[in-house]
């Protein structure tokens, strides 16, 4: 048994990788069926510290949508697919976040796809520009380009981001309950503007949600931003960019991020989509090596899950 910032695990090892959020864990065999105990500690694991990490896991296609399904309903690219856009892998349930093309070759970042991929630079959340948020990713790396070239992945504490805003302004946004648009549209226009420059996020469906809620899973207050944020409402015109900028800068401060550094093929990165943000980190692999990362996504199924939104099954970022 081991005791970690508080918590008891008594099946698996849990590292702190920062002192709000993030672990490695270890311990953990994929190689045979999970027990319900095993899984459970690895799902406390996870509402504790809001991203966890395994090494060399070894899980295959099958074992990593297998994996993931225990923690709820898995969202797919059946949309996409539906809409034109190639999928070069076998599952639909896998989410293709490489720079690796459906022929195999490498990317060009200033193909249009990559101009795409530039908002995923920009600190997010998984899926809150749709009508049902994310709620977990599953992000299991393939193939990785040599180590120093780049291909790190970032994360954000956004509940500890809401417990250290000073006392007045966390009144403000409790006593006027915000309600945050997200557009795919608009953080990519952010990241690639002369690429987006024709695309206007208001001609497109927003995804509307609470600016602060509660994280269900822990109790805790949070902070639900995104680079996807297009405009707070309730705001006069010139306010909502004030605020989130403050907001969003506060949240990504240095003191409050992490890193994770891809070390092997094999490796998992977990994390909850409603209470931490990310971004893919770049780097000179980017033309050279193939970094090939395939994501399942669990469908929040929290009371927040849907926002403000209609239940449909509206996607945003189609072709």
């Amino acid at each position: 048994m081991t005791i970690t910032n508080g918590a008891v695990f008594s099946t698996i090892s849990v590292k702190p990788l920062h002192p709000t959020f993030a672990a490695e864990v270890s311990g953990v065999d994929f190689s045979s069926p999970l027990s319900d105990e095993v899984f459970a500690e690895i799902h406390k694991a996870v509402t504790k510290y809001g991203v966890v990490v395994f090494r060399s896991t070894g899980l295959t296609d099958e074992g990593h949508i297998a994996f993931s399904r225990k923690f709820g309903e898995l969202d797919d690219v059946k949309p996409y697919i539906k809409a034109g856009r190639k999928h070069r892998l076998k599952y639909t349930e896998l989410f293709d976040v490489s720079n690796v093309e459906a022929d195999g070759s490498i990317l060009d970042p200033e193909s249009a796809r990559g101009q795409a991929n530039k908002g995923n630079d920009l600190f997010h959340v998984d899926s809150s520009f749709n009508p049902r948020r994310a709620g977990y990713s599953l992000l299991l790396a393939h193939e990785l380009p040599p180590s120093r070239m780049g291909g790190h992945t970032a994360f954000a504490d956004t509940r500890t981001a809401f417990d250290d805003l000073s006392p007045e302004l966390k009144k403000q946004l409790l006593d006027k309950d915000y309600v945050a648009c997200h557009s795919i549209h608009h953080s990519r226009k952010v990241a690639a503007p002369e690429a987006f420059a024709n695309v206007n996020p208001l001609d497109h469906p927003l995804g509307r949600h609470k600016l602060v809620q509660c994280h269900e899973a822990s109790g805790r207050m949070n902070l639900y931003i995104a680079a996807h944020v297009h405009h707070i409402e309730g705001l006069a015109p010139e306010e909502p960019q004030d605020l989130f900028n403050q907001l969003y800068k506060h949240a990504i401060r240095d003191g409050n991020t992490v890193e994770i550094e891809w070390q092997a093929p094999g490796d998992l990165v977990i994390w909850d989509n409603t209470c931490t943000m990310h971004r893919a980190v770049g780097g000179p692999f980017l033309r050279k090596y193939k970094r090939d990362m395939r994501r399942t996504t669990v469908h929040d199924s929290s009371s927040t899950a849907w926002g403000l939104n209609e239940h449909t099954d509206v996607r945003q970022g189609l072709p």
